[in-house]
């Protein structure tokens, strides 16, 4: 395993970053029928934060996120709003008391796909590698340099299993 990760660095360092990974980022997607509301940044952060529930023709919006602990949500934590999603603890704390509980968690990017595919309203987000047709991109966030590797790894592995 660590030859592998040796090999693959240094394959990196002589031949440079493959095309498929040069322009990672994280992909916010939707339903084929998506929200009526405007996926601006800041938009986009109420929608995560929940302080904007519903869109602009008063459907519900819900939200998803990927585990705590998964590369691609730290990345989207940071990118959209600047916080580690530890750091959101507090904040989620303060919001369920106000009866407002934090976004679903599900599982993987597929299942993440699956929902958004199958829930009205649904607004979710995954490595851009693994945008297919089953859903609509509606914005792409920036991956932060510390974490390109990581979700790169992710879309290298995730090829693997599909070829």
């Amino acid at each position: 395993m660590l030859r592998a990760r040796g090999v693959w660095l240094i394959a990196l360092f002589i031949f440079g970053v493959p095309a498929a990974f040069a322009d990672i980022s994280i992909a916010v997607i939707v339903g084929k029928n998506p929200p009526k509301i405007a996926f601006s940044h800041t938009n986009l952060s109420d929608i995560f934060l929940k302080r904007i529930q519903v869109d602009d023709a008063r459907s519900a919006l819900v939200p998803l996120n990927l585990s705590v602990t998964n590369p691609i949500r730290v990345a989207f934590s940071l990118s959209l709003l600047d916080e580690q999603p530890d750091d959101l603890q507090r904040y989620w704390t303060e919001r369920y008391f106000h009866g407002i509980s934090p976004p679903y968690t599900v599982k993987s990017q597929e299942s993440m796909i699956r929902f958004v595919m199958s829930t009205a309203g649904a607004v979710g987000y995954i490595a851009s590698c693994r945008v297919d047709n089953r859903v609509h991109v509606v914005a792409n966030l920036p991956v932060p340099k510390n974490l390109q590797f990581a979700i790169q790894q992710l879309c290298a592995k995730d090829d693997a299993q599909t070829h």
